[in-house]
């Protein structure tokens, strides 16, 4: 199995598809969710349009390396967003890409755009997506989705299952409600890897980071900004927001999705993503 290696941390990724010379695109997926949440029909739409893609597993989910056996930093974090993006970065660094796509969902947008930051010169295009600037003023979450993220953690696989779906029943597109395909992803993700303590790493390395606004006033990536009307974990203002403060950043609101990626989403995000990595600043395919 393909990793990269960040310091003493191993980083699972997966490259698929595209010719040698078609432009990388890696996917930076949300709090607690593994690389496999990136389906391969879905990466396989954004290979159809002349991409090659590169999904990886966060620090603390999937086959990448947890830090359960590790004591906390004094401030009771294991880790920052910061090492974070540095792993990301070392994915890049490990399939020999000088310069990427950045697409990041929920807590990969803000890893994508402190990346963006960071190394600039690594960017090519960024589109953040179900995320915010980090400002609590900008970042609407319901009552009710406050509340299911805050219930205790799953401790089995049926108390995965019933959490998993209790979530998207909250905060998931309404319109693709599907309690079977719930079913059938929470099985899968829990026979690959279940570590809830992990997700809470996760989380309280997210708490910790610093907002974001005045950084993202000096972002000079070109930006695509996606949200959905129906997000109810964080609101759509949340992207408003983040694409406001970008300068030149594209904001695209997309009708009927919440804070999840159905399948009958998928080609309408493919086509975001790859339009706009192809359209500006990408090598469009022979």
């Amino acid at each position: 199995m393909p990793y990269a290696h960040h310091g003493d941390i191993a980083i699972y990724y997966e490259v698929m598809g595209g010719r040698p010379t078609d432009p990388p695109m890696l996917l930076i997926n949300g709090l607690g969710s593994q690389c496999i949440n990136f389906a391969e029909p879905w990466c396989a739409m954004l290979v159809d349009r002349g991409l090659q893609v590169i999904r990886f597993d966060n620090r603390d989910v999937g086959r990448s390396t947890h830090l359960g056996d590790r004591l906390p930093h004094p401030d009771g974090t294991w880790y920052s967003i910061d090492d974070m993006v540095g792993d990301a970065l070392a994915v890049l660094d490990a399939i020999g890409a000088a310069q990427a796509h950045i697409v990041g969902l929920s807590m990969g947008g803000m890893i994508a755009q402190l990346l963006a930051l960071a190394a600039p010169d690594r960017v090519t295009t960024l589109c953040s997506v179900m995320s915010s600037s980090g400002e609590p003023d900008h970042t609407y979450r319901s009552p009710e989705a406050a509340a299911q993220f805050g219930a205790p953690a799953p401790h089995d696989l049926e108390t995965h299952c019933e959490a998993w779906a209790a979530g998207l029943r909250v905060w998931g597109s309404p319109a693709f409600a599907d309690e079977a395909r719930w079913r059938r992803e929470a099985e899968r993700s829990y026979q690959r890897s279940f570590d809830p303590a992990g997700s809470t790493r996760q989380a309280m390395a997210v708490a910790a980071a610093p907002y974001r606004a005045d950084a993202l006033r000096s972002l000079e990536v070109p930006t695509l900004v996606v949200h959905g009307d129906a997000d109810t974990l964080i609101g759509p203002d949340a992207g408003r927001r983040t694409a406001a403060l970008i300068p030149g950043a594209q904001f695209e609101l997309v009708e009927g999705m919440g804070h999840d990626y159905p399948p009958q989403l998928w080609e309408r995000l493919s086509t975001l993503f790859a339009d706009h990595a192809l359209g500006t600043g990408g090598v469009a395919p022979d």
